[in-house]
């Protein structure tokens, strides 16, 4: 019973394990049905949505216009002020049709762009999918993942605007050109739409420019692999201007076409090895008549770099920053001989840019471009080192941004050399020892420049100026004076300086504001303004870059009334060209000057088009650029207010030579005085101890009345030559008069009689001596009488008051005065009175002019005319009779009068 019982229970619950199960299964198997429902009708949903937002986005699609697929459309060009400028179109192309184009160059184009353009409708999905992977696996720009197909779509029907609306009308507008097209006849419109930069349009044009070849079937296997390359981005690829970017994209056409099984290896690997520059033939020039072509070159650069499109062809509204009436001034200046010489292949060019807003105004892209169109431009193309102009973005400019230096910072300018052992040497083979950081600039020592360089380091020197768009892959020590590797652009150097007149914000320099298609779109191109440094850094070397033009080597460029700071620079051959040119060591191939004001920037180089034995700037064509400079920036800017300092600068008068900064006392002289800025925390507090400053007194001052000429005639001596002198006349009548002058006499012409006293000042600048005091007495009838009683005698006042005054210095000789300090320059308007209330008056109105030369023996004695002293018993004598105890003087009473008058007007001098 009991296995028979055990063996029903285990039945029955198998049986319900088995129900369980069941029920499981078939619970599982109807989720998973619904599940799979839900995921249908989700990608039907999603299938829909995309459907209508496909249809959507394509409802807006521009026409398949097919008459603008063969008849491109000009664009047109505006100034600032929204002024047609220019129409851009029926550029001369050379229409190839697809029975021209060569195997190897379609070849080179399809492994480059669409591999598997005959294989696909318009739209490759699986090439898609490819160039993501190859992107990813070889790095960005292996393959595209647009069609041949749909480039041609968007270079034709629309703007380059990256959103999946533009992006659904091309996919549409790529099934419509197949739909209408053949294969070959899409390629033949690809390759007579693609842009070769330099305003080359079409394959045709572009072998024959860059190669000289006009038979497309004469094209080797490198020149395709570089043209089909170049399309990606003509302007950064082409051959002239970036060489080793177009060798890199053209090996990678190679790599493309081998890995396709267009070529073999072993082919691939030998066409790399053909040197970009043999492959090419000289540069040419156009003969486009386009107005202002130097500006308007810069436009389609602008254009097609950052829209990546046809102006010539695609019927643009292009909104520029052209300062029209700049620009014609620019171009006058260039083509003028007023300032250039005759001498070969002299160039010049000049950029001109807002300070503020880093609009480029106008473009001088060279000399007599008037029968060339889009040649060689010198405004935009990099021309050569900068030399010292890149002082204040290499190295002060940093100094102060990370060292926090004031411009009163002191360098030692000593022999010294680069860390490499090798000696740095200023252009004039000088030192001048110790030396601000301003003072540095403005004369453009080395030296200093490169310890300047040194003491902030490489790397924030290069992160420094790499914010300022000089793109630097590295820095040098040799840099610190401009011996970069690679050239610099007018443009370029224009666009850094603008960041120190504008506060320290860069915006880089554009001559597009905005452009707008066909469809109505509107693209802006503004760039956006960039803080690249402390408002501090930015003010402090502008105002050091006012002293080069103010003293320093900028002179020339130098504008009146307007508030200008700026920086000349030069450059040397290498030591191996100038051997190879036959010239001197220390030749000039390249002269700038970079500089602004509040409103304008302008940098303007002065060089040559190519190298030679005649490829010298002489010391006045070093000039050039700083002439033009000055004739730019006087004709554009009416001036304004100065470059306003920020809170973090704090300008301080400082004692010159103190190491560290001092400041200068009120007894600092000014000419010892310099003005210096500082990061606001940094100043310093000490105060120079300097003692008030005064010059020597005047020696052997004389005064003898002649009664022949009925004049007094003063002399005297002096040893500087530069001083002038201030005689102060007075007479006892209370009458007084002030007398400048350079020589060292006078002569008082008809004096009435009685007594005069002549105070003597030298003067230099704000500084003078204390004075030096004689007397004279003029006789009448009854002083005549009474002076030949008294013509020996000593008067009593100078017996009994010999003592007072005793800390007045006598001059040199003990018999012309004493000197007095006199804190006072009014002194002489009182008349003797305590409170110098009594206005003055001459004390003749005779002239007063200096003697001839031979009358200084008139006062040597009396000769019958001069009287003795007179006590005063006449009415002539003043009041306070007392003298300064100089009894040196009695025996020259018949030539100078008696002590007691010169006594009374020390004292009115001292009270005054």
């Amino acid at each position: 019973m009991s296995g028979e019982y055990r063996s029903r229970v285990e039945r029955k619950q198998a049986s319900k394990r088995a129900k369980q199960k069941k029920a499981k299964k078939q619970k599982g198997t109807s989720l998973f049905k619904k599940l799979t429902v839900a995921v249908l009708l989700f990608m039907m949903i999603g299938m829909v949505g995309g459907i209508a937002t496909f249809a959507y986005f394509i409802k807006d699609a521009p026409p398949f216009d097919e008459a603008k697929i063969k008849d491109p459309l000009s664009s047109t060009v505006y100034d600032m002020n929204g002024r047609k400028v220019a129409e851009l179109g029926g550029y001369k192309r050379t229409y190839i049709s697809y029975k021209d184009i060569p195997k190897v160059l379609e070849n080179a184009v399809l492994a480059t762009e669409d591999v598997r353009f005959y294989k696909h409708h318009g739209v490759d999905f699986i090439r898609l999918a490819g160039a993501v992977v190859a992107n990813i696996k070889e790095g960005f720009g292996a393959e595209g993942g647009s069609t041949i197909t749909q480039q041609v779509a968007k270079l034709t029907f629309l703007s380059q605007e990256k959103t999946l609306k533009r992006k659904a009308q091309e996919l549409w507008l790529s099934l419509r050109l197949e739909q209408k097209y053949s294969k070959q006849e899409i390629l033949e419109m690809y390759l007579n739409k693609v842009y070769y930069s330099d305003s080359i349009y079409g394959v045709a044009r572009a072998a024959e420019y860059y190669f000289g070849k006009t038979d497309l079937k004469d094209l080797t296997l490198p020149e395709a692999a570089l043209l089909a390359g170049m399309p990606q981005s003509p302007n950064n690829y082409n051959p002239y201007d970036h060489p080793e970017a177009a060798k890199k994209r053209r090996d990678l056409v190679l790599s493309l076409m081998a890995k396709h099984g267009f070529i073999t290896k072993e082919e691939a690997e030998k066409a790399k090895q053909v040197p970009i520059k043999s492959m090419l033939v000289e540069r040419k020039k156009h003969d486009n008549s386009i107005p202002y072509d130097s500006f308007i070159d810069e436009v389609i650069k602008e254009v097609t770099d950052q829209a990546n499109v046809n102006v010539f062809e695609d019927g643009l509204k292009i909104y520029t920053t052209l300062d029209q009436d700049a620009q014609k001034h620019v171009e006058d200046l260039l083509n003028s001989d007023t300032l250039f010489t005759d001498k070969k292949d002299l160039q010049s060019a000049i950029a001109l840019v807002d300070t503020k807003t880093g609009e480029i105004r106008a473009l001088g892209g060279g000399r007599h471009r008037e029968k060339v169109t889009f040649g060689f431009n010198y405004a935009i193309q990099p021309v050569g080192q900068p030399g010292s102009s890149i002082k204040p973005i290499l190295d002060y400019g940093p100094a102060i941004e990370y060292l926090k230096w004031s411009t009163a910072h002191q360098i030692v300018d000593e022999p010294y050399s680069y860390s490499n052992g090798k000696p740095i040497r200023n252009a004039d083979r000088k030192y001048l020892g110790p030396m601000t950081i301003r003072y540095a600039l403005a004369k453009s020592r080395n030296i200093p420049a490169l310890k300047a360089l040194q003491a902030v380091g490489k790397e924030r020197a290069k992160e420094f100026a790499n914010r300022l768009g000089m793109g630097l892959d590295e820095v040098h020590e040799a840099y610190a004076i401009g011996g970069l590797e690679n050239r610099v652009s007018p443009l370029q150097m224009a666009g850094a300086y603008s960041a120190f007149g504008n506060n320290g914000v860069y915006i880089k320099p554009h001559a597009v504001t905005k452009i707008v298609f066909p469809d109505g779109t509107e693209m802006n191109l503004k760039p956006k303004p960039k803080k690249v440094m402390k408002d501090y850094t930015a003010y402090m070397i502008t105002d050091m870059l006012k002293s080069v033009v103010q003293y320093g080597t900028g002179t020339l460029a130098n504008v009146p009334g307007l508030h200008v700071a700026g920086k000349t620079g030069t450059t040397n051959y290498p030591s191996e060209v100038a051997r190879k040119y036959g010239l001197s060591e220390r030749a000039v191939p390249d002269s700038w000057f970079v500089g602004y004001t509040p409103n304008y920037t302008a940098a303007v180089w002065t060089g040559f088009s190519k190298r030679s034995s005649t490829a010298d700037l002489s010391q006045y064509e070093q000039k050039i650029s700083r002439l033009l400079f000055k004739q730019v920036i006087s004709y554009v800017d009416d001036g304004g207010s100065d470059f306003k300092m920020p809170n973090s600068v704090v300008k301080l008068p400082i004692k010159k030579g103190t190491n560290p900064p001092k400041l200068a006392s009120k007894y600092t002289p000014e000419s010892e005085i310099s003005y210096e800025c500082f990061v606001r925390g940094t100043e310093p507090t000490e105060t120079a101890k300097d003692e008030p400053e005064t010059l020597p007194s005047v020696t052997n001052l004389q005064a003898a009345y002649n009664a022949e000429t009925n004049s007094i005639s003063v002399s005297w001596n002096y040893s500087n030559d530069n001083a002038i002198f201030e005689v102060r006349i007075k007479n006892d009548k209370g009458e007084q008069n002030v007398v400048t002058t350079r020589e060292k006499a006078i002569t008082v012409n008809n004096p009435t009689p009685g007594t005069y006293t002549f105070a003597v000042y030298a003067k230099d600048g704000e500084i003078q001596s204390r004075p030096a005091l004689t007397s004279v007495r003029v006789p009448g009838e009854e002083q005549n009488q009474q002076g030949e009683e008294n013509q020996d005698q000593t008067s009593p006042s100078d017996q009994t008051n010999q003592g007072e005054n005793i800390e007045q210095q006598p001059n040199e000789n003990n018999n012309n005065g004493t000197n007095e300090d006199s804190n006072n320059n009014d002194n002489s308007n009182n008349n003797g009175n305590s409170d110098g209330t009594t206005s003055p008056t001459p004390p003749s109105t005779n002239p007063t002019t200096p003697p001839p030369q031979n009358n200084n023996n008139n006062g040597g004695g009396n000769n019958g005319n001069t009287p003795p002293n007179n006590r005063g018993n006449n009415g002539n004598t003043p009041p306070n009779g007392a003298n300064n105890g100089n009894t040196h003087n009695t025996q020259h009473n018949n030539a100078i009068g008696t002590n007691p008058y010169r006594s009374n007007v020390i004292k009115q001098e001292s009270e005054n």
